[in-house]
């Protein structure tokens, strides 16, 4: 379990990222941190793996505050996938993997038996291993950078808009990909996007923000498109514009589900 007390970020030139900000991310549950640019989302990511400390407050990982554990032990026990994946391009495949666990002293042939088995699991053909990353596509890069947070075994696994430079096809693979992942590995994840559409997709527990990691609404997203909680949510998620509103038209024969725009989203079938 995370939980964030009180916490606030203000950097050395003024800016306050972060206002008050106080919230629980439950175990083995997936929470995405949803907003515009300026909201504070992936600073309050950061703060859980102390790539920012908070000038306020706390952050607790299963009631310890991350404030008295090392640093760099801190982060190496918690993974971590970027946009572009952040691979060295110096390295190959397998050692990009590798990277945590050699760092934390993992022999070379353990480390390298274990990176091999993860490609495995993320999808990826075990015979990309000795490619470099510019020999692969913007998918299978990120496919990469999933595999090395995960290939050390960590509980939490920090997501930062890690499909945000991908065409929509194989955002799409990507995302497919993610939920199957976390049936099977059953981690918690913390995941940043500024798409309402995939934080509904990824999350049980999603995090609209305003500036300032102001909290605008907090909830599965049932809930929130439920029982929005203001016109600014309302709007963010779409409500207001028509494109959340469903109705069902029968079109010869098939029960086609409409939008409010008159759009097409798919087909309701027989249970």
């Amino acid at each position: 379990m995370i939980e964030y007390r009180s916490i606030g970020k203000t950097f050395a030139d003024g800016t306050e990222a972060v206002g008050d900000f106080s919230l629980v991310l439950p175990s083995r549950t997936t929470t995405v941190f949803v907003g515009s640019s300026g909201c504070g989302k992936t600073t309050l990511l950061r703060m859980v793996n102390r790539m920012v400390d908070p000038s306020r407050g706390q952050v607790l990982i299963d009631d310890v505050d991350i404030a008295t554990r090392n640093r760099v032990e801190l982060r190496r026990s918690i993974g971590y996938v970027m946009q572009n994946a952040g691979l060295l391009p110096h390295r190959k495949v397998i050692d990009n993997v590798a990277t945590v666990l050699r760092l934390n002293g993992v022999g070379k042939k353990e480390a390298r038996d274990r990176s091999y088995a993860v490609l495995e699991t993320v999808g990826l053909d075990t015979s990309l291993a000795t490619k470099y990353p510019s020999q692969l596509s913007g998918g299978q890069q990120q496919r990469v950078g999933v595999a090395r947070g995960l290939v050390s075994d960590p509980n939490i696994l920090l997501m930062d808009e890690p499909f945000g430079a991908v065409d929509p096809i194989v955002r799409e693979e990507l995302q497919t990909e993610l939920l199957r992942l976390q049936r099977d590995l059953d981690k918690t994840i913390v995941f940043v996007t500024h798409d309402i559409d995939e934080a509904f997709l990824l999350g049980d527990q999603v995090v609209i923000l305003k500036k300032g990691g102001e909290v605008a609404q907090v909830g599965s997203p049932a809930d929130i498109l439920a029982a929005p909680a203001d016109d600014f949510v309302r709007s963010f998620v779409g409500i207001d514009k028509g494109s959340r509103t469903l109705h069902v038209e029968e079109r010869d024969g098939v029960r086609v589900v409409v939008d409010g725009t008159g759009k097409a989203t798919g087909v309701l079938e027989s249970s």
